[in-house]
């Protein structure tokens, strides 16, 4: 058990009624903060406080508080997902900080993710490139295949699970100076491309997908790397390479 003692801090969030409302940073108060609570913990301890007091609390998004299903989407002192690395949100620990911060929390800020209230966003937009073509289309009636039934090199498959680690939380996006999606929609397209079953598809989908990528409004990539740095899933810049290349190839032999 950690011998830190509990923290007192200042809290600078983002307060939006909703999405056609001005939105504002307020100022807040939580004291006795366990170095060893999660981020989330700490936000939970300061909705409690405003609940008790009867005022609105701040909305969040969060689901499994586990780094698996990307929900939790907070900017934190000018970092997407605060400042530790590797981790989500939700896995950053209060022992990042010390007593008497003051820490500003900010929602995703790209014109693709419109704010909704608070610090939640609307990021269906990553869906929507999902749809446009982050899939294999398989016959499943009796006639599935058995999964080593297709010899693939270790090295591709591991680049498909490294790409497929992906969890959509738009890290990548928010931390880009462009509000480039590259890195999500390389990863999708990478996962796919490297693998058999995946290159049946791979003119289309790449095809689809980057148009639907530029139909959001999401900006360009300029190779900065801040995407990769700040992904909690290590995700590759390889991957945009990767993305770039079988886009010119499918825009080369497609036809018309």
């Amino acid at each position: 058990m950690s011998t830190n003692k509990d923290m007192n801090l200042t809290l600078k969030i983002w307060r939006q009624k909703d999405q056609k409302s001005s939105g504002k940073m307020m100022d807040y108060k939580v004291n006795a903060i366990s170095p060893d609570s999660s981020f989330l913990e700490m936000m939970d301890v300061l909705n409690e406080d405003l609940i008790v007091k009867g005022e609105e609390p701040v909305a969040f998004d969060h689901d499994c508080r586990e780094g698996i299903c990307g929900s939790c989407s907070l900017y934190i002192d000018g970092e997407a997902h605060g400042p530790d690395r590797a981790v989500t949100t939700c896995q950053l620990h209060m022992r990042k900080f010390k007593d008497g911060d003051t820490i500003t929390i900010e929602p995703w800020r790209a014109k693709a993710f419109p704010v909704l209230k608070d610090l939640v966003v609307d990021r269906t937009s990553f869906e929507r490139i999902q749809q446009a073509g982050g899939f294999i289309s398989v016959n499943t009636s009796g006639n599935t295949q058995d999964a080593n039934a297709t010899p693939i090199s270790k090295h591709d498959a591991d680049k498909a699970m490294d790409a497929a680690t992906c969890i959509g939380c738009g890290a990548c996006v928010a931390t880009c100076k462009n509000a480039s999606a590259m890195l999500f929609v390389g990863a999708k397209v990478a996962q796919y491309s490297l693998l058999p079953q995946g290159q049946v598809e791979g003119k289309e989908r790449v095809l689809n997908m980057v148009k639907q990528m530029d139909l959001e409004g999401f900006g360009n990539c300029t190779n900065t790397g801040a995407c990769e740095v700040e992904c909690p899933k290590g995700i590759s810049l390889e991957n945009i390479a990767i993305m770039n290349r079988e886009y010119l190839k499918a825009s080369i032999t497609k036809e018309d």
